[in-house]
């Protein structure tokens, strides 16, 4: 396998749309749709580090706001991905945890649950993806129940040390034992689809363009 930084340039390069194509080919599922791009703006591609929030009483420990040992655990590789789905309005990520994930150089926050400050992480340009914005603070209402162990994220489980990729049109959640083959598929799609392209620009009839190549290009060998 290919050491991590080239599996994260290779990803960062291929769209979640094209990488969707590949996870279908292979029966694999991943796609996390309806987590919007809040702020900043590309693609990013990164490793998880999760937070899994809830209600009730803490972690046992030290009190810690939620998010910071998820920042603390980070480096340059790392998306944080977070569960907040315990359907309380509350934020599971704000301005500050986003000056603490820059100053770590985290590349984006994941959160299937509410966000505040998104103006601050807007004017900062930090990319966060969520499916709700809110004012209302985490604390009172929810804690954080564990660092780095399985979330959910839309109809998705992520684990950390998955791979996960984020654009305006969705995220795509992939396991390292699968990466490879996932790359392999995306970077083929990509090839046929630039072929597709350049024949467009031909002026080929897009009837023919779109043929029943295409229609098929997804199915298993």
């Amino acid at each position: 396998m290919a050491t991590a930084t080239k599996l994260l340039a290779r990803l960062g390069a291929i769209d979640t749309c094209a990488l969707s194509d590949a996870l279908d080919k292979l029966g694999l599922g991943g796609q996390v749709t309806g987590l919007r791009r809040e702020s900043g703006g590309g693609r990013v591609a990164g490793v998880a580090v999760t937070v899994k929030l809830g209600t009730g009483a803490p972690a046992p420990g030290k009190p810690t706001h939620l998010g910071t040992k998820a920042i603390e655990a980070a480096d340059d590789s790392t998306i944080i991905v977070v569960e907040q789905r315990t359907g309380v309005e509350a934020g599971c990520w704000g301005g500050l945890l986003t000056r603490g994930a820059i100053h770590a150089h985290v590349r984006a926050v994941v959160a299937d649950g509410p966000v505040r400050d998104i103006d601050e992480a807007r004017e900062l340009g930090f990319p966060i993806f969520t499916n709700r914005l809110t004012c209302l603070t985490a604390r009172g209402r929810v804690v954080e129940k564990a660092t780095n162990v399985p979330v959910q994220i839309g109809d998705v489980t992520v684990s950390p040390g998955d791979y996960v990729v984020a654009d305006g049109s969705a995220v795509i959640v992939i396991a390292p034992d699968r990466v490879d083959a996932v790359l392999e598929a995306a970077e083929a799609i990509v090839a046929r689809e630039a072929l597709m392209i350049a024949e467009i620009a031909k002026d080929m009839r897009m009837s023919d363009v779109l043929g029943g190549s295409y229609e098929h290009m997804l199915q298993k060998d």
